[in-house]
């Protein structure tokens, strides 16, 4: 688990911004193969393993593809929010946006790595702006958990 936070203090025509950054990554193994991890994150319909999120408007076996906007519910709140599909490299990399509230930038990514000892995943959250610290005390306990249940549920499919 890696954590990283930054605050500034900027002073700038006589006004004083604050500036807020924090990037987390949580990576676990699993024995799962790693077409059956990949083809269990890429299917943007399934959402049953996510701690955080509980629907989406994306049709049964849509896959994702960069430039790709659906909506997500989350656990939290019944708000949709948008979720925008950065980057894709098969079996390796996923990489979203989440376009949910004005100041506040959150990116996720998910890289899927197979060694010898197993199936590595890694779960990486980058929040920017003022909200970004109230948002991480929120969806902390949820963020905790992502790879750890995404493992399992591939793992009960092999």
């Amino acid at each position: 688990m890696i954590l990283n936070f930054s605050f500034k203090l900027i002073a700038a025509r006589g006004r004083l911004f604050c500036k807020f950054s924090l990037f987390k990554t949580y990576r676990v193994v699993s024995t799962a193969p790693v077409d059956v991890l990949w083809q269990k994150l890429v299917n943007l319909a399934d959402v049953s393993w996510h701690p955080l999120l509980s629907s989406t408007n994306a049709p049964n076996g849509l896959i994702a593809k960069p430039g790709l906007i659906y909506q997500v519910v989350t656990r939290l709140t019944p708000i949709p929010i948008r979720l925008f599909v950065e980057n894709v490299r098969p079996r390796e990399l996923l990489s979203l946006r989440v376009l949910a509230i004005p100041g506040m930038e959150q990116k996720i990514t998910y890289q899927v790595e197979s060694t010898v000892c197993g199936t590595y995943i890694s779960y990486s959250i980058t929040l920017k702006g003022w909200l970004s610290p109230l948002v991480w005390l929120w969806i902390k306990p949820y963020a905790d958990r992502v790879a750890l249940e995404l493992a399992h549920a591939a793992e009960r499919i092999a």
